[in-house]
């Protein structure tokens, strides 16, 4: 395949996804996005009576002098946010044993997610990472803006193998000045996890989104199979036929996927699984519902 028809088949991929994402986000997702996001802040918005109820720390004196009764100052929610999706594209993501990679279920969820945030008047900014910080846009608002994020998710070629979810989240604390909403969307297969995450999720509001093959839970039973790891190109013959190789390696994926949802509870990160084998709406919108349900205790 040349360069050119690589950059037409991205294209086409960008174009189908900009199509269902947005019959997404307007039929079903808007909504719970608004609802599950606080924005940056209180505007000023008006004066009014004081009523019972009312906080006192509100009340403006200079106000009430005036008019000889008490007023307190009204406020409303700052809605626009910096969203800023970080995505990996280590040689990992682009596993697949369905119809999608683990790059493409990102993308996917990366298009939604941004969709909704411009929807909603949000700034949506990406980084890529793999072995270091690859590749950074800054948050801007726009369709246009989306779609180029969605294109260079499906288009990156990181020069270093590997993940660093520490170079990623580094990244992201030297160069975010103000608290921003962070879509961390990787396999999460790297360690450590826990220090540079809880680092990041102390300055900002971070929301972890684990990507998986169902391949990568169960090892089939298919023989001896030759394995090459996508980040390091290391190659094993493995015989899949045998049984405590596969309990063992079943045992290893579910502690792995285990250690991933107690850092985050650690360190007050939602998390949401999304599969290469099944809808990643769902998995968003039970994300949103949750965290909507949270705002309103």
């Amino acid at each position: 395949m040349t360069h050119e028809e690589h950059i037409e088949e991205v294209m086409s991929r960008v174009r189908k996804l900009e199509l269902k994402a947005r019959r997404l986000v307007k039929e079903t997702f808007a909504g719970e996005y608004q609802s599950s996001f606080r924005g940056q802040g209180l505007d000023f918005d008006d004066f009014r009576e004081y009523a019972h109820g009312d906080e006192i720390r509100f009340i403006d004196w200079n106000v009430t002098a005036r008019m000889g009764t008490p007023y307190i100052r009204k406020f409303r929610e700052e809605r626009e946010l910096a969203v800023v999706l970080a995505v990996d594209v280590s040689g990992s993501a682009d596993f697949g044993s369905v119809h999608f990679s683990k790059r493409e279920a990102a993308a996917e969820a990366a298009a939604i997610l941004g969709f909704s945030a411009v929807g909603n008047g949000d700034k949506v900014g990406l980084l890529l990472f793999a072995k270091e910080a690859y590749f950074y846009v800054p948050p801007a608002k726009g369709t246009r803006h989306v779609l180029r994020i969605v294109r260079d998710i499906l288009m990156a070629e990181p020069t270093q193998a590997g993940t660093s979810i520490t170079a990623a989240c580094d990244f992201l604390i030297r160069t975010l000045r103000r608290k921003a909403f962070i879509f961390m969307i990787s396999d999460f297969f790297d360690d450590p996890l826990d220090k540079p995450l809880g680092k990041l999720a102390r300055k900002h509001e971070v929301i972890a989104l684990q990507v998986s093959d169902p391949l990568e839970a169960v090892l089939p039973k298919a023989g001896k199979v030759v394995f090459t790891d996508p980040e390091t190109g290391w190659e094993a013959q493995v015989n899949t036929n045998n049984a405590n190789l596969r309990m063992g390696y079943e045992k290893l994926m579910r502690r792995q996927s285990e250690g991933v949802k107690a850092v985050c509870k650690k360190n007050g990160i939602d998390l949401a699984q999304l599969s290469t084998d099944r809808d990643r709406l769902g998995d968003l919108h039970r994300l949103l519902k949750k965290r909507a349900r949270k705002r309103t205790r």
